[in-house]
């Protein structure tokens, strides 16, 4: 039975609440009133006025600054664009600096392209002006520095060209299933955005020395191919400047000012390659928001931005606090969810816009509750004409935590677009063998559903299949599976694991789906478990929520025939509304990750799974469940780090509300009972009773003791079971996810 049905303007389970206070209401001060006919840049901010730019106090500060660093501090929708836009501008018109001299670096093409336009709108600046200022991204603008040097290679930007070349190196090696090649890759980019290339990666264990292997023949590829990919031309350019002193000296000339976007989602090479040319004037006009640093797993590091000041010392520090989004109740949520960091710069948000609806909150038994009950509400909103479909955004902390919503859109055809892949969770490839095992239960012969289940066997999809359909050509069978028996070279335990896992395939088609994927996982976790190299590349919390997530869904049928009918259903649907999907400007929901949103705003925002092990996401508290395996200083602050990006994602989700916020919790998830998310009690939390938020236990279960190599780097949650006694002996070894230090420890799985 649902816990709570409607939504209401408090967390259900509060008992003793602290009512959240909504945001204090800016004076709206602009330019108008703030910059006096008298003063000397007056004429600048009249004509800004007459084109509807009018910049509060902050703002013209930011804007009139000049020589120097700077830190802007802006916060969600606080006009962090506007500024950047203004202030060059200025520096054009009112201080007369050459705009060749000028370089505004950005994150996204879309960003220099909007960055452009605004500049070249601004009054007394043309296009032919904005043309000769430096826009782009990091990777555009020093990949132009390259090719200036005589760079001819062919840029790589194709994911899925990479992911294939690494798949085709993963074949000549017979390693097919072993390895995802978008995190082979994941682990590449991550050593080259901390400088260092293939040849740093460790290569102890003989799973480092394989996937050392595999990425040095990726580069050779590329070598040989004349191909070079976007990590690649900021670790070349970085190379070449610390190289060639006369191209530095010159690059530091001709860029006097130089201006960043995001700098909270800064890497180090890209905040290295930034030291570099801004030398030695250091005119250097940073904007970011360190309570939106959610990139951490990317490489973005956020003391670049925390420590900025301790690095210039004479830095201007502007705090934009003003938003220009959201209602004053959702700024004030945000404002009291994020003040429990500790690791932030301290800033409280005020408002300019009010609103009778405060935040609305959600208490459903399970995540397919959710999904119903936000579907309902979207569906009554757009049907008594208040809201269209394209008005609305439900966000999700991971991919497969969107399944339950994901299923009801298809099955209701509500039009949505989603920022993924297309596919269906059901077809990803963790879910998928779960799946095809209950397909061959139904029908013995389909061979791609066997396909699919031969890793799990630790056989070679290839060698597998060519060894069936020969078989099948002299000997047909009901179920082809039994040829496997007759495959040469086959060790004993593979023999047994064949023949139970026919008769397990047998038995599943009369039991309930949910008992059926249980039986299914005690073999497939075995799978997981036993073979290094996907602990290594695949990440334990996320494969074991996928896996929960697939009994969540079957638990609604009867038999495994609906089921697989039901799953059948999604897909076709799915495909059918592709072609919404590819409209520009449908009016249709938005569904995305927490991470994907930032930057966006729409005017009803749903935030789901705002639950303990959802959000905050299972693996962050798991670092709190590992704090004592390290030292008790590093132990903390990972635990803290790990909260803290949390609680962040939570900010940037609220943050994305104009007009309306609802927050759903679900009650249950992957099989147990959940709390809802401490970001959103704590705010409603009275002060004397509040905990530690960062280190509150996940739980007081502990299970199985095992002895681990814990990393002990801020920003990584990494670990790997030590196997061997060997191991034992050694003091000390290399992370193969940072190349960071990992220590000995314990965990209870």
């Amino acid at each position: 039975m649902i816990k709570h049905l409607k939504f209401s303007t408090t967390p259900f389970e509060s008992q003793q609440i602290n009512l959240v206070k909504n945001a204090t209401l800016a004076d709206n001060k602009t330019s108008v009133e703030l910059v006096n006919d008298s003063e000397k840049d007056a004429s600048f901010f009249r004509s800004l006025e007459e084109e509807g730019i009018n910049l509060n106090k902050q703002q013209i500060e930011a804007t009139r600054h000049f020589d120097g660093p700077a830190l802007v501090l802006a916060g969600a929708g606080s006009g962090k664009t506007r500024v950047l836009t203004s202030r060059t501008g200025y520096l054009i018109s009112v201080k007369k600096v050459n705009p060749k001299t000028i370089m505004l670096v950005t994150f996204t093409k879309k960003a220099a392209d909007e960055m452009k336009t605004r500049i070249s709108q601004l009054p007394g600046l043309t296009k032919q002006i904005t043309n000769t200022i430096t826009v782009g991204t990091f990777h555009s603008i020093f990949y132009r520095l390259l090719k200036s040097r005589g760079y001819n290679q062919q840029v790589l930007s194709s994911e899925k060209r990479k992911q294939l070349t690494v798949k085709l190196i993963l074949k000549e090696k017979n390693l097919n299933d072993s390895y995802e090649p978008e995190t082979l890759l994941a682990i590449l980019s991550s050593f080259k955005n901390k400088m260092q290339s293939i040849d740093d990666f460790p290569s102890k264990t003989s799973v480092e020395k394989e996937i050392k292997e595999i990425l040095q023949k990726y580069e050779y590829w590329k070598k040989d191919n004349n191909l070079i990919d976007f990590d690649d031309m900021l670790l070349e350019a970085y190379h070449l400047l610390k190289k060639d002193e006369q191209l530095l000296q010159s690059m530091q000339v001709r860029f006097n000012y130089i201006l960043c976007d995001e700098w909270q989602d800064t890497n180090p090479i890209q905040f290295e390659l930034i030291k570099l040319i801004s030398k030695p004037n250091n005119n250097l006009f940073v904007v970011g928001d360190d309570d939106q640093t959610i990139y951490t797993f990317n490489g973005a590091d956020s003391s670049i931005i925390l420590k900025f000041e301790k690095l210039y010392p004479n830095t201007k520090v502007i705090t934009l606090d003003i938003n220009y989004r959201s209602t004053a109740s959702i700024i004030g949520l945000a404002n009291q969810v994020i003040e429990f960091n500790q690791f932030r710069n301290k800033k409280t948000l005020i408002a300019t816009n009010t609103s009778e609806n405060p935040p609305y909150y959600l208490r459903p038994n399970s995540t397919d509750d959710e999904a119903i009950k936000i579907i309902e509400k979207i569906t009554m909103d757009v049907q008594n004409g208040s809201r269209c479909y394209s008005d609305f955004v439900i966000l999700h902390r991971t991919n497969s935590s969107s399944r339950a919503i994901f299923d009801q859109l298809v099955i209701k055809g509500i039009p949505f677009i989603t920022y993924t892949k297309g596919e269906t969770f059901y077809e990803q490839n963790i879910v998928k063998p779960v799946i095809d095992h209950l397909r061959l239960s139904l029908q013995p012969a389909d061979v791609q559903a066997i396909e699919t289940i031969l890793p799990t066997l630790f056989i070679n999809r290839s060698k597998g299949i060519y060894h069936i359909e020969a078989e099948q050509l002299l000997n047909p069978v009901k179920k082809p599976i039994k040829h496997l028996l007759s495959l040469h070279g086959l060790r004993d335990f593979q023999k047994k694991q064949i023949q139970d896992r026919v008769k397990l395939i047998e038995n599943l088609k009369d039991l309930k789906p949910v008992q059926a994927i249980k039986r299914i996982r005690d073999s497939y976790d075995n799978y997981l478990e036993a073979n290094e190299r996907k602990n290594i590349t695949l990440h334990k919390e996320m494969v074991l929520e996928t896996l929960a997530e697939i009994e969540a869904s079957a638990a609604k049928f009867n038999t495994v025939a609906e089921y697989v009918a039901f799953i059948d259903d999604v897909i076709e649907k799915n495909k059918e509304m592709e072609t919404i999907r590819r409209v520009p400007d449908a009016n249709a929901i938005s569904l995305m990750t927490i991470h994907r949103s930032k930057g966006l705003e729409y005017p009803v925002v749903f935030l789901t799974g705002a639950s303990e092990g959802i959000l905050p996401h299972s693996s962050a508290l798991e670092a709190n469940d590992r704090k004592d395996l390290i030292s008790a200083d590093k132990g903390l602050k990972k635990v803290t780090t790990a909260i803290e990006e949390e609680r962040r994602l939570a900010y940037v989700a609220i943050t994305r509300a104009k007009q309306e916020l609802y927050v759903s919790s679900p009650a249950y998830y992957r099989g147990e009972q959940v709390e809802i998310s401490r970001f959103i009690l704590d705010p409603f939390t009275p002060e004397k009773e509040r905990s530690d938020s960062n280190i509150r236990n996940k739980s007081d279960k502990k299970h199985n003791r095992v002895l681990i190599w814990d990393c002990t780097s801020d920003t990584c949650n990494g670990w790997m079971k030590i196997t061997t006694h060997e191991e034992t002996l050694e003091k000390n070894r290399q992370c193969p996810m940072c190349k960071g230090i990992m220590e000995q420890g314990v965990r209870f799985v």
